[in-house]
């Protein structure tokens, strides 16, 4: 009877054993063999059927190592931490890396697919940078350590660069010439241009002059002054206004030509789709761009001085999808008059406001109507506000208190400084931010503005703080943004130096999605979503790191090494 009993009990632990696997991972089999423990210590008393009864119930339930997020970021035992002061505990795998999604909401309305965004420093986000951060999932912040016309030409270059519909397109006269044509051509990079009756759109369509056109003409005065009618291409694909944008994409695919002209039923021009902007699409899917235009969406910065309501207006006319308010201290009534005029004066436009590092500082900024905080008080690489000011916080923990404050509200943390690696990313996120600004992580890329040099056989380019004497010299924005515009003696709160060569974005950020798509996996979450939930489930779970382990954690031992971080 004894023996009928113990089986009975092995049975329904090996059950129990059994079922909990099955639930973490698929087998091939739909029975497992019963684990048995001869090596393990016997209790006092206790049989060898009697202790594998117990291991196996004890196997059949889940432990839990570590500290929850709030444990880890607890002021009175830990202080305020960095994302080098702790380490994400790893999770189960049953999934590729590649079936991670990145996916994250970076302010209320905007979706990016990747949660990468370039910072508004004069040696980081132009145009290139802002091109190509969105073409590749992020989103660019133009800086404006400019003029406000220089700042809105970037703006709408990023918009231009890439259409479903352009409902603007330039539109020439038949008695327009060949010279004009050159122009456009030299400024904009394009010549695929549609002729209409009065040169505007909404007016009769007679063709369209194209690079084909023009490419083989001589420069001479007789050929430049030759009128478009003697030019252009007369015998055109159209499409009915009221087409939808893939099907319009399959006919433009279809007569393989470089434009395709959109017409009322009076054969006016209501919209043009280009070949090119089709080229983009299929190269970039992850792309960043407004559904209904298919233009990439484009961020840029402005203070929160009354002067620059003008620059604002101008960013706007632009095309302009975010601003952020760019200021070391966000808690400011210039700052919330300033929220609450742009949500008075453009409700399309979303708003990024900041930077904070307090809970009381969010409050304040998410009644004013802030879209999304910006997370970071003298934490970038560059940045020695802490040093200089005795004011902010350590990163890690900054994040942390703020995102779990602005969650409550819906409101999206961008996490601001700091970041110099693909680790730091997920640790990031992992603390609630939905998307990081980067600033050194992105310098000495290509599209990165400044040219290259070398020092001591390596490849360099500027990389400054905005709040440095260098950055300051430049432009009025340093001055703006540090609330010293009008000081005799000018306190840095930034250094100027250099970074090293990473060769171009589309790499570089390639490597950076692939390397979080691996963290995500090593965790055992599939998405940023899944990540940041399981971390206020307390499913995710964290580990504090002495200096110790810190350096256990870096290259060690070594004699010399080479630390190659992408192929």
């Amino acid at each position: 009877m004894k023996r009928k009993i113990s089986e009975t009990a092995d049975a329904a632990a090996a059950a129990a054993v059994n079922g909990s696997a099955a639930a973490a991972t698929t087998t091939t089999s739909t029975t497992s063999p019963v684990v048995s423990f001869p090596s393990a210590p016997l209790k006092h008393g206790e049989s060898p059927a009697q202790r594998d009864d117990r291991l196996r119930a004890l196997l059949a339930q889940h432990t839990s190592d570590g500290l929850t997020a709030h444990e880890l970021v607890d002021d009175h035992t830990a202080g305020g931490l960095t994302y080098n002061d702790f380490l994400i505990l790893p999770g189960y795998i049953d999934f590729p890396a590649s079936a991670c999604s990145l996916e994250t909401k970076v302010t209320k309305n905007i979706t990016l697919k990747t949660p990468f965004l370039s910072s508004p420093m004069d040696t980081v986000t132009e145009t290139q940078m802002a091109i190509h951060m969105a073409l590749n999932g992020g989103l660019g912040v133009i800086h404006h350590n400019c003029t406000p016309e220089e700042q809105a030409e970037m703006v709408r270059k990023v918009k231009k660069f890439e259409n479903g519909f352009i409902t603007d397109p330039l539109c020439l006269k038949p008695t327009d010439t060949v010279s004009r044509v050159l122009e456009i051509k030299k400024h904009f990079g394009f010549c695929g241009i549609p002729i209409t009756e009065t040169g505007k759109l909404h007016s009769k369509l007679l063709g369209i002059v194209t690079r084909r056109d023009v490419d083989f003409l001589q420069e001479s005065a007789v050929e430049m002054a030759k009128p478009l009618q003697e030019l252009m291409t007369k015998e055109l694909v159209v499409a009915r206004e009221g087409i939808s944008l893939s099907e319009a994409q399959s006919i433009l695919r279809q007569s393989r030509k470089g434009k395709l002209p959109i017409v009322d039923a009076q054969y006016n021009l209501t919209a043009l789709l280009a070949r090119s902007d089709l080229i983009k699409t299929r190269d970039y899917p992850w792309a960043t761009t407004t559904p209904s235009s298919r233009q990439l969406l484009c961020a840029a910065a402005i203070s929160t001085h009354v002067e620059d309501r003008a620059r604002l207006d101008l960013l706007v006319r632009a095309g302009l999808d975010v601003v952020v308010l760019d200021s070391s201290q966000g808690n400011s009534s210039y700052q919330i008059d300033m929220i609450r005029y742009i949500k008075r004066m453009y409700p399309a436009v979303d708003v990024v406001a900041g930077n904070v590092v307090t809970t009381e500082q969010a409050r304040n900024l998410i009644a004013a109507g802030a879209d999304a905080l910006r997370v970071g008080m003298g934490s970038g690489s560059i940045c020695i506000t802490q040093e200089i000011m005795a004011c902010g916080r350590p990163q890690g923990t900054a994040v942390f208190r703020v995102a779990q404050y602005a969650r409550q509200f819906g409101v999206p943390v961008i996490a601001d400084g700091g970041i110099g690696n693909v680790g730091h990313i997920v640790k990031a996120v992992a603390l609630g931010a939905s998307a990081v600004m980067m600033g050194s992580l992105l310098a000495g890329t290509a599209e990165s503005p400044g040219d290259y040099f070398y020092d001591g056989g390596k490849r360099l380019k500027k990389y400054r703080g905005m709040g440095s004497l260098d950055a300051m010299e430049k432009g009025d924005a340093a001055g703006k943004r540090y609330f010293s515009e009008a000081d005799k003696v000018k306190v840095a709160q930034g250094v100027a130096g250099a970074v090293v060569d990473k060769g171009s974005v589309k790499k570089f950020v390639g490597y950076l999605t692939s390397g979080v798509q691996h963290s995500l996996q090593d965790i055992g979450v599939r998405s940023v979503e899944e990540l940041k939930q399981k971390v206020v489930d307390g499913v995710v779970r964290f580990e504090r790191r002495t200096a110790s382990a810190q350096m256990e954690g870096g290259v060690h031992g070594l004699h010399s090494y080479e630390k190659r971080l992408f192929a």
